[in-house]
């Protein structure tokens, strides 16, 4: 008697493949999902900037467009890492947030609230962070224009764009939906209940956001191919009336659903599972530091060794299994200087007074 599971690869079941011969290779679908010669850039969560020491390790480039010169690297160093991105946008946690810097970029959306005085200071609340802020209002305009056009520059350069989906909570401003990658007052700024309110984004939202999202992207790239993924990484805090670990769940399911709809809908992205590699029952309890949030060391490797794997002409192309993975060497110690990425201080760590102090 035939049905479709008699023809069925390996992959399709439990027992199969995981259960006694798990490959974590086997979990990505699309090769390559980046050729040789292709350049690449990155955006999302704290998890998204490990993807960058090691593509460079493997021979990939990997567009900047904000580096700072060698003679100011002892005396400039940004808080967050925000130069050490493809633009110094720093940590985008939702796919709202990722709209609306294009939509800026482009000049298709201005936010009211687009500074704050502070201390004799003129302070970017989309990039809160930044450890040099603008003395007067004409110091900050110039800025923001030349970030900008950093923005569409960087994009205009890539081949390839991984875009890491880290929350689905923000704090946005009730004048025009503004999304902050942090909550005022907690990086910089001031909390304002009238002015700044909750918002949890669902599927829907989240879906159509990517899309028009990626629909301005290829405006300015007719050619990008776009590669998400989902932050592995828990939430620090939730404002929701939710334990942290329901909200959690919430939050990475609504991002994983969201993804593979993108994915369904559009030919030119695909998806990659840093989220199930390092989550997923098959996970080693290693995984995870002490406190459970961390992403350990050896999970970065196992991720970012199976993203290289699946790359064209890498120069290296390691085969990598949970029974036996071990730290690289390539990864650990011969690495460019944006290596310490992999110990990137995150905004979303405001949200926590505790490991703000």
């Amino acid at each position: 008697m035939s049905h479709p599971y008699k023809s069925a690869p390996n992959t399709s079941f439990w027992n199969r493949a995981v259960a006694t011969n798990f490959n974590v290779n086997e979990l990505i679908s699309t090769f390559p999902l980046i050729r040789k010669g292709d350049t690449v850039g990155s955006a999302g969560s704290c998890f998204a900037g490990n993807i960058i020491p090691y593509l460079e390790s493997a021979g990939f480039d990997y567009v900047r467009k904000t580096q700072v010169p060698k003679g100011l690297k002892d005396v400039y160093e940004e808080n967050f890492n925000y130069h050490t991105f493809s633009a110094a946008y720093g940590n985008i946690y939702t796919a709202r947030h990722l709209l609306q810097l294009i939509q800026r970029a482009l000049g298709l959306f201005k936010p009211a609230e687009d500074r704050w005085y502070i201390d004799n200071e003129v302070v970017d609340p989309f990039r809160p962070g930044l450890r040099f802020k603008s003395s007067n209002d004409v110091e900050f305009d110039k800025l923001t224009t030349q970030y900008l056009e950093t923005v569409v520059s960087a994009f205009k350069d890539m081949n390839v764009f991984v875009f890491t989906l880290g929350l689905t909570e923000a704090w946005v401003s009730v004048l025009d939906g503004a999304v902050f990658p942090a909550c005022p007052g907690t990086i910089a700024g001031k909390y304002d209940r009238e002015q700044h309110t909750f918002k949890n984004f669902s599927v829907s939202e989240i879906t159509q956001d990517l899309l028009d999202a990626f629909s301005l992207l290829r405006s300015i790239n007719p050619n990008l191919k776009i590669i998400l993924t989902v932050s592995p990484v828990p939430l620090v805090a939730t404002a929701t009336n939710n334990h942290v670990v329901s909200a959690t769940v919430y939050s990475k399911s609504v991002l994983r659903v969201s993804a593979q709809e993108v994915v369904n809908t559009l030919p030119y992205v695909n998806y990659f599972p840093s989220y199930e590699i390092v989550t997923g029952p098959q996970a080693p309890a290693a995984f995870f530091e002490d406190n459970r949030r961390d992403v350990s060391k050896i999970a970065i490797d196992t991720v970012m060794m199976a993203l290289i794997h699946c790359c064209e002409n890498a120069t290296t192309r390691p085969v990598v299994n949970v029974q036996d993975v071990t730290p690289s060497k390539k990864a650990t110690s011969d690495l460019s200087s944006s290596a310490k990425l992999i110990d990137l201080e995150c905004e979303e760590a405001a949200s926590d007074p505790g490991l703000a102090q």
